[in-house]
């Protein structure tokens, strides 16, 4: 991938949730994206670990943004999570996660997703499959 390939001219503006959790888009192209968060105090649980909720949260959050790549910026495409199976591989050691999701297939109205979480050292954390529902813009 180069720097090209970012389409950062094109990143949304992340919604209060992302901002809160310090999730920001890093990649985003047609059928893949890549999302991350810094390791922080407030994404621990009560163990000081990073919540599996945040790594659920970057593995459904880059899955989304993978099936929703216009090219556009005044063409907004969004999906909505029918079903996500995570799966926790490993334990964070690093100071950031990546979360990197890719369209596996789909159709006009329902598109497949895998995506995988790892820290800014390269561990694999966990990964996830989901199915995405298209939704049809609101008429005014």
């Amino acid at each position: 991938m180069t720097d090209d390939d970012t389409n950062s001219h094109l990143f949304e503006a992340p919604s209060a949730f992302a901002t809160h959790l310090g999730i920001r888009q890093t990649g985003w192209r047609k059928g893949w994206a890549r999302v991350e968060a810094p390791l922080a105090p407030h994404v621990a649980n009560r163990q000081g670990l990073p919540h599996g909720g945040l790594h659920a949260t970057l593995l459904d959050t880059a899955m989304g943004f993978a099936g929703c790549f216009t090219g556009d910026p005044d063409q907004q495409q969004m999906a909505l999570t029918l079903s996500m199976t995570v799966n926790y591989l490993g334990q964070a050691r690093g100071s950031r996660l990546v979360a990197e999701g890719r369209v596996t297939g789909g159709g006009r109205k329902t598109y497949f997703a895998e995506a995988r979480v790892t820290d800014d050292q390269g561990t694999l954390i966990a990964t996830a499959t989901g199915v995405f529902r298209y939704r049809t813009p609101a008429t005014p």
